[in-house]
């Protein structure tokens, strides 16, 4: 295969197919979304097990625990993504809504409104359900998606590509509109990335080495996040039961999440009364504990942290914690060593958690809540296309709105400029 050539083709084609997409009436993408929603309920078992070959494949091949976790999946992960993919069809269509009419004083009507971005490229790794979810928010925002997810994938991939195309021409919209780069050639990447006549913005999903690739090659714009370096602050006001709650599930739920927490910050003020009930429940689920000089000697178990250890993401039961002498260092250790991705304080004091949500520079920013909840889904977008930690255009997780920009429009009856 000429790798060029088909990168070539596949953008062009996505190209027309945006044109058509960005015409659609809500009716026909809602039809399209509900058809995939079906056949992915109809068609499970056949997910399931080409889903079971990329499983056996990555065994063999000796990926780490995180990327399995990553890539199975179950029953009920095949309803939730049927189940996301409906919630995209309910929620309401962005495009066409125009806001901030004005008249000015020349007696035109100056306004905005909201259109779709075009070609959007998703370069993904692992998780299968990215297919769908991404196929699904870029159809209703109206853009052609470029899907290129991990090698790893590729049988599942494969199978809800087909799913996609089917729901897409029965409800009379281009199969072009989402296509599914049906090659696991890595160069295919370095092509997708530098599409600038065909491609408007990429959106990257996978591990720190894809996205620092991507950030050293790409000549499309990004919306992406390099990693998850999530943060708990307990601050001296915090309620025990609360802080025990919040930290086991942001740890300990799944580890191989980017919202999963890796950095615990105490009060030194209530660090004795709270980290031993914490440590117990840790280690009692087999998470390694590192901390500074004053949590070893809280917790003897626990293993001397190194100034790396402050910035890692470890996608592992392993977890840093730190003893700060209150607010006012948590802020500043958070604002240094975290990603900017999600940062949490457990607290029952209302001004430090006001403090807490205006000073700490982060895309997500939460009050006596698990990191956990920093996703599309729980967020209310139906699903996201990942999670940004820029500034510009869109940060935190990415929905609908995300996937759009907006043009000014002008409105008038034969007015002509003095």
């Amino acid at each position: 295969m000429d790798i060029k050539q088909y990168m070539q083709d596949v953008g062009r084609r996505a190209r027309a197919a945006s044109r058509r997409l960005a015409g659609a009436t809500t009716a026909e993408k809602n039809a399209a979304l509900l058809q995939l929603a079906n056949a992915i309920r109809r068609d499970k078992a056949a997910l399931i097990a080409a889903n079971a070959l990329d499983l056996a494949a990555a065994r063999a091949a000796g990926l780490e625990a995180a990327l399995l976790d990553r890539l199975a999946l179950s029953e009920k992960g095949v309803d939730s993504m049927a189940e996301g993919v409906e919630q995209v069809a309910a929620l309401a269509d962005p495009i066409g809504e125009m806001t901030d009419i004005k008249f000015r004083p020349s007696g035109i009507q100056v306004g905005k409104m909201r259109v779709p971005l075009g070609v959007i490229g998703i370069i993904y790794e692992a998780r299968p359900n990215v297919t769908a979810d991404a196929a699904a928010l870029c159809l209703k925002s109206g853009n052609a998606a470029i899907l290129r997810g991990g090698s790893e994938a590729i049988n599942c991939n494969r199978a809800i590509a087909a799913l996609v195309h089917e729901a897409l021409q029965a409800a009379g919209l281009p199969a072009d509109s989402v296509q599914v780069i049906d090659t696991t050639d890595r160069a295919a990447v370095g092509e997708l990335i530098t599409l600038r006549e065909f491609v408007d913005v990429i959106v990257p999903r996978g591990g720190k080495g894809l996205i620092a690739r991507l950030l050293a090659e790409a000549r499309v714009p990004m919306i992406q996040h390099l990693d998850g370096n999530c943060h708990v602050y307990l601050e001296e006001d915090a309620d025990p039961n609360k802080a025990l709650r919040i930290v086991e599930n942001s740890k300990t739920q799944r580890y191989g999440t980017c919202n999963t927490t890796e950095s615990l910050l105490v009060d030194r003020s209530v660090a004795a009364m709270l980290l031993p009930p914490i440590a117990h429940m840790l280690t009692g689920k087999g998470v390694e504990i590192r901390g500074c000089a004053e949590t070893c000697a809280i917790l003897p178990n626990a293993v001397a942290a190194t100034e790396e250890d402050y910035y890692t993401e470890y996608l592992a039961p392993i977890i840093s914690i730190k003893v700060v002498s209150g607010i006012d260092e948590a802020i500043a250790h958070i604002n240094q060593y975290s990603s900017h991705h999600t940062e949490a304080i457990v607290t029952d004091n209302h001004p430090k958690a006001m403090r807490f949500l205006r000073e700490v520079d982060s895309a997500s920013v939460m009050i006596n809540a698990s990191t956990r909840f920093a996703d599309g889904f729980e967020y209310g977008l139906g699903a996201e296309i990942g999670i940004s930690t820029d500034k510009i255009h869109a940060r935190g997780p990415v929905g609908l709105d995300g996937l759009t920009s907006q043009k000014w429009v002008v409105l008038g009856d034969g007015h002509v400029r003095a």
